[in-house]
C-alpha cells in the first residue's frame, strides 16, 4: 500500500510562493521502469471539482500541466528521497484550494479519477 503524505500548505499573499512536499511510502517496483507510473498534484476548491494541476512520470521524468498553472509551477521528485514537490510562484488568489499528492498508472494523468493512491491535502490560501 503506497502512503502519501503532503506538507508546506498555508496562507500567502498574491505574487508569493510556496513549495508543495509530498512524502511517499516505497512505491512499486514498476514505478521505476514502467512508462505508465505517475505522481501528481491535483487541488479542489470549495464547490469545484478536482482538478489536475501538473503530473511527472517516474521513469522519464516526462511532465505536464493545467495550463492555467504552465510557467508559474515546476513539478519535480526527488527519488532518492521518495518526495514529489510542487515550486508554486506568482501564486493568485485563484489558486486557493485543497492541495493532493496521487500517485498511480493513469491513462490520462490529468485526471483525478485514474490515480490509486491519495494523500490527505494540504491547504493553500492565496490572498490579494
Amino acid at each position: 500500500q503506497v502512503q502519501l503524505v503532503e506538507s508546506g500548505g498555508g496562507s500567502v499573499q498574491a505574487g508569493g510562493s510556496l513549495r508543495l512536499s509530498c512524502a511517499t511510502s516505497t512505491l512499486p517496483a514498476s514505478a521505476y521502469t514502467s512508462q505508465h507510473y505517475y505522481m501528481g498534484w491535483f487541488r479542489q476548491a470549495p464547490g469545484k471539482e478536482r482538478e489536475g494541476v501538473a503530473a511527472v512520470q517516474i521513469y522519464t521524468d516526462y511532465t505536464v500541466y493545467a495550463t492555467s498553472v504552465k510557467g508559474r509551477f515546476t513539478i519535480s521528485q526527488d527519488n532518492a528521497k521518495n518526495t514529489l514537490f510542487l515550486q508554486m510562484n506568482t501564486l493568485q488568489p485563484e489558486d486557493t484550494a485543497m492541495y493532493y499528492c496521487a500517485a498511480g498508472t493513469p491513462i490520462q494523468p490529468m485526471r483525478a479519477d485514474a490515480y490509486n493512491y491519495w494523500g490527505q491535502g494540504t491547504q493553500v490560501t492565496v490572498s490579494s
